[in-house]
């Protein structure tokens, strides 16, 4: 192994570590503390809100900073080594905007909601909650995509700058991502307001991406 392949395989590796750091923490939020908020006592609730989701939190934001910054690196990578495709840059896509909503809208609306900051909590909460549900949603396609493209092993990805072109179904696809970012906007939780509903939101998205992928013709068969 050369010292370039060595030092890849370093952000790979920490990329994944970090990638469990943040997506474990996201999961927390979704499944276990938001769940134990409904049913804790008010007090019970209020020492969480000001001693252990601010700890939570820093994991959450700053594993997703790393992890982002270890795959911007990876994917530099992949575009020099001409290894990029259609099942990398979907999952790259979501996993950016996962980043974003971490970010941008997240993290400074759950300032206001553990009191960093002032601001209608309510609002604030909502808000913050409907970020972190899409990016649930968004986190089965998101991993899909970043495992099927190196290592899809019954099918093959054309690279994404073919001479053939960009089909349609990518197109499609991003269009889609697109839309539901949108609704992490500005729109509602819908059927990812239960924990059960938003799994079987992030599943099947799963399957609709990377059906489109791959019916559309931007996987072949080996």
């Amino acid at each position: 192994m050369s010292a370039h392949e060595f030092g890849l395989f370093l952000f790979r590796w920490a990329h994944v570590l970090f990638g469990i750091v943040w997506i474990g923490m996201l999961y927390y939020f979704n499944f276990v503390q938001g769940e134990y908020f409904k049913e804790a006592t008010a007090d019970a609730k209020s020492d969480a809100v000001q001693k252990l989701a601010p700890r939570a939190l820093w994991w959450f934001r700053w594993g997703a900073m790393f992890t982002f910054i270890t795959g911007f690196v990876l994917l530099l990578g992949m575009v020099k080594t001409s290894l990029i495709n259609d099942m990398i840059v979907t999952g790259a896509t979501l996993g950016t905007l996962m980043f974003l909503n971490v970010w941008l809208i997240i993290w400074p609306n759950q300032q206001v909601v553990i009191g960093l900051k002032q601001g209608d909590k309510a609002i604030a909460g909502a808000k913050a909650l409907l970020a972190s549900r899409t990016n649930v949603l968004f986190s089965a396609p998101m991993l899909f995509g970043m495992l099927a493209g190196p290592h899809g092993g019954g099918y093959t990805s054309q690279h994404l700058f073919a001479a053939s072109g960009v089909s349609i179904g990518f197109w499609v696809v991003l269009a889609i991502i697109a839309a539901l970012e949108g609704n992490a906007l500005i729109g509602k939780t819908g059927p990812m307001t239960t924990i059960k509903g938003v799994i079987h939101c992030s599943l099947a998205l799963t399957a609709v991406l990377f059906g489109l992928l791959f019916f559309l013709g931007m996987a072949t068969p080996v």
